[in-house]
């Protein structure tokens, strides 16, 4: 990998606050003129420095206003045990994230349904169902303060 200059920095920067912008003002407000920011654009994506562009959508406006975070404790860590639950995981859509965590229990997960009642549906039909699972312990959301996935006010 090349390493990143401030321009390029500059660009990764303005894309995460908004995707949307024209390369005609991204350009603008990095410094270049727009063909070199296409250039350096379709470089960062080459080079897996830009994965995608997405949009952010307001879950709660769909309903989807209850949040848990789901620690699950694995009855067996060997690499095939790891990647049958791994690839299990990521078939449950309400699993919005997973990561595996070097702690007292296997991995983490946030977990988005409409209420309570469907969070208890999705835990005890799909997350304790995953390969491997010896245990759960869940720790409900009251308020997002702060949310990556979500523009802050």
């Amino acid at each position: 990998m090349v390493d990143l200059d401030r321009l390029d920095h500059a660009i990764l920067t303005e894309l995460q606050q908004n995707a949307r912008i024209t390369v005609t003002e991204l350009a603008s407000r990095v410094g270049l003129s727009k063909t070199p920011c296409q250039i350096r654009m379709k470089r960062l994506e080459e080079q897996g420095y830009i994965l995608g562009y997405t949009a952010l959508v307001d879950q709660t406006k769909l309903g989807l206003n209850h949040v848990a975070f789901a620690q699950v404790t694995l009855n067996d860590t060997s690499s095939k045990a790891l990647d049958a639950f791994n690839k299990a995981v990521r078939k449950i859509s309400a699993v919005e994230e997973c990561h595996m965590i070097a702690a007292n229990f296997d991995y983490q997960l946030k977990v988005r349904t409409r209420n309570m009642e469907e969070y208890r549906a999705v835990l005890g039909e799909q997350i304790s169902s995953l390969p491997h699972v010896l245990q759960t312990s869940t720790f409900v959301v009251m308020e997002s303060v702060r949310d990556a996935g979500h523009q802050a006010d």
